[in-house]
């Protein structure tokens, strides 16, 4: 297989993992089947703990059985979890599904950039990571604009449409995926032998996680990632709440968004050229924070706040992978992804659970403004105890 068709696979690999059928009516979907926001966030929580229990495991099976493998049966699980929303009704039924939404993620979350990175070692070059990761992202979010033009309207002709339809798009993942090859270390007639035990994965994530320079980098940016999970279930009520939206312009509001992101997606290794890791890591989740704050005072305001969260999740996702990816080495890469993962969980898990609560009680944007508020002090308090990513410091040439 030539190193570009690998790559352009790669990429149609990206177009299937699109959610962006249900994703501008998911919540909505979960309102209307009678669930109340403590349930949804209960739910949530469940994602979360699991994804705690589970990545380090996954990544350690990624990491043995190979990237790709790890990958088809990620795709399988979740093109089941999707299509039982199909069908499913109850609040138990719901959980189940969720269990299986959250191993399929797992699954994928180490495994994906692992590959990506070693391939690229292998046949090109890890300096591309972040270029050739943000494309994918790219083409990701591009099939999502159009997905989710047709979601809105799918949801009302049937609100299960849209989940069928994603069904689809992500089983054709598992074709496009068993066209991939796999890293030389998993390759047929290519085993040397260097594979992790168990206690040899507990000790790279020790080795790796409990000093600089992904200590603090690592925490930081947990804090980030669980801000954009933790608001992401209250962007539809507030969208249909205060700022008045119907469910048919859900679609449109989101292909906007996804526009904005496929953008940043695609430009996410020129940004960190021009204007560094070190400044891009420390100030953008800071910004985030901010806009997650201002809504409450202006409802208007949430519609930048939307396209903050978006964007600025979309542009540190390949950043930060290249960063933990330079700075682990090629057996036990997928472990150390995956635990990174799980420390994003651990801190999404209390933020998902108070906004549930704050939720019921108060309102969709007060809640989004707690998490806001919550997460700029944590930020701040990991920068006083140490410096995120060092004055000076990006990223190494591949490792």
């Amino acid at each position: 297989m030539s190193r570009s068709s690998a790559i352009y696979k790669y990429y149609c690999y990206q177009a299937t993992v699109s959610f962006g059928f249900f994703s501008p009516i998911f919540t909505l979907f979960l309102l209307y089947r009678n669930l109340d926001y403590t349930q949804i966030a209960l739910l949530s929580a469940l994602y979360s703990t699991l994804t705690v229990l589970g990545e380090i495991p996954t990544g350690y099976v990624g990491d043995r059985i190979g990237r790709r493998d790890s990958l088809v049966v990620s795709s399988v699980c979740m093109t089941l979890s999707i299509l039982g929303f199909v069908v499913a009704r109850s609040f138990l039924a719901l959980a189940l599904l969720y269990v299986l939404w959250t191993l399929a993620l797992v699954f994928r979350s180490g495994s994906g950039d692992a590959w990506l990175y070693d391939y690229l070692r292998a046949e090109l070059d890890t300096d591309r990571f972040a270029r050739v990761r943000g494309r994918g992202m790219a083409v990701n979010r591009t099939v999502t604009v159009v997905t989710v033009l047709a979601g809105g309207v799918l949801y009302e002709l049937d609100p299960r449409l849209p989940f069928l339809a994603s069904g689809v798009l992500n089983g054709a993942g598992v074709v496009v995926l068993l066209t991939l090859p796999r890293n030389r270390a998993y390759a047929e007639g290519d085993d040397d032998g260097d594979v992790l035990s168990p206690l040899d994965a507990v000790r790279v994530i020790r080795r790796h996680l409990s000093k600089p320079p992904l200590r603090s980098f690592v925490t930081y940016v947990a804090l980030f990632f669980a801000a954009t999970g933790a608001v992401e279930s209250y962007v539809q009520p507030i969208a249909t709440g205060p700022l008045g939206f119907p469910v048919e312009l859900m679609g449109p509001l989101y292909a906007g968004f996804t526009l904005v992101s496929a953008g940043v997606s695609y430009y996410a290794g020129s940004i960190e050229e021009v204007v560094g890791l070190r400044t891009t890591t420390v100030f953008v989740p800071v910004l985030l924070c901010v806009s997650l704050m201002l809504p409450v005072f202006a409802p208007l305001l949430a519609l930048p706040m939307f396209v903050a969260r978006t964007g600025s999740n979309t542009l540190l996702r390949p950043l930060v992978n290249q960063y933990i990816n330079d700075h682990a080495e090629s057996v036990g890469r997928a472990t150390v992804l995956s635990a990174a993962s799980m420390a994003y969980a651990v801190i999404r898990l209390p933020l998902v659970l108070l906004g549930g609560l704050v939720a019921d009680a108060y309102s969709p944007l007060v809640t989004v403004a707690a998490v806001g508020t919550v997460v700029l002090v944590g930020l701040v308090s990991v920068t006083l105890w140490e410096s995120p990513v060092g004055a000076g410091t990006e990223t190494p040439s591949g490792s």
